[in-house]
């Protein structure tokens, strides 16, 4: 009988552990589960080279959301990428998105520069404004071969 209650009391302990740890890969993974508390914009760029599903978007260097998917615009033959943006915070239909590096070699982001009006983009708007990545080899390449405009 003793041994029974020591193993179901270690069991229990251990199912505890496995929670706990289950939680602390979501938190610190930064999964949401449930969807979170986010709405979704879309913007289309020219290039977005670099950029990956699940790259910060950022207002003045405050993490606000996250990149959830790019797709291929086909009939624009441009890049649409579709942003989590915290729901506390409503953009401006004239925010500005463009694709920017942290530092030199970094990760590419996505940061917003607010505009001025008085009108919100509704989730699942597009922000009209936008401006691709910069692509270093391009710059480089043209600098070396005389092309540079």
């Amino acid at each position: 009988m003793k041994n029974v209650n020591l193993e179901t009391i270690v069991g229990v302990f251990v199912l505890i552990g496995i929670l706990c740890l289950g939680y602390l890969s979501v938190k610190l993974g930064k999964m949401e589960l449930l969807g979170g508390d986010y709405y979704e914009v879309y913007a289309e760029f020219d290039n977005v080279s670099g950029l990956k599903k699940g790259a910060s978007v950022e207002i003045a260097g405050v993490e606000i959301g996250r990149v959830d998917r790019i797709m291929l615009n086909s009939g624009k033959e441009k890049a649409k990428v579709y942003l989590r943006v915290n729901s506390s915070l409503k953009l401006q239909d004239d925010v500005i998105a463009s694709v920017r590096t942290r530092g030199i070699i970094g990760d590419k982001f996505i940061r917003l520069k607010p505009g001025g009006s008085d009108v919100f983009i509704n989730p699942g708007g597009k922000i009209r404004e936008s401006e691709s990545s910069i692509d270093l080899e391009e710059l480089v390449s043209k600098y070396i071969h005389g092309n540079v405009e």
